[in-house]
């Protein structure tokens, strides 16, 4: 069983930085890829960006690509989201996943693990 809990979050103004945490517990985990998403009210759960523990490659929605950046720290089993130039639009409860290795690294339906979320406010 893989343990997912997210830190980080907080109300910031538009075009501030966070910089959000999870962190990773669980046998299994380095084989996973990691991902982060985020969720208004009302509204679906949407893929922000996503790195596999072993080969650290990344993926980014089009919407952060060039302002957020993901990482993972081996030593301190977490895993990081670096949000910069935030927008009124980044509003949401942001959430850490865990699942295989998939193409579908955008799809919600990858991740078998999700921690309970932290919220982000960019507020004007």
């Amino acid at each position: 069983q893989v343990q997912l809990v997210e830190s980080g979050g907080g109300l910031v103004q538009a075009g501030g930085s966070l910089r959000l945490s999870c962190a990773v517990s669980g046998p299994t985990f380095r084989s996973y890829r990691m991902g982060w998403f985020h969720q208004a009210p009302g509204k679906e759960r949407v893929f922000v960006a996503a790195i596999s523990w072993s080969s650290g490659t990344r993926y980014y929605a089009d919407s952060v690509n060039g302002r957020f950046s993901i990482s993972r720290d081996y030593a301190k089993n977490t895993v990081y989201l670096e949000m910069n130039s935030l927008k009124l639009e980044d509003t949401a409860l942001y959430l850490c996943a865990a699942g295989p290795v998939s193409v579908n690294y955008y799809s919600r339906y990858s991740y078998d693990y999700w921690g309970q979320g932290t919220q982000v406010t960019v507020s004007s």
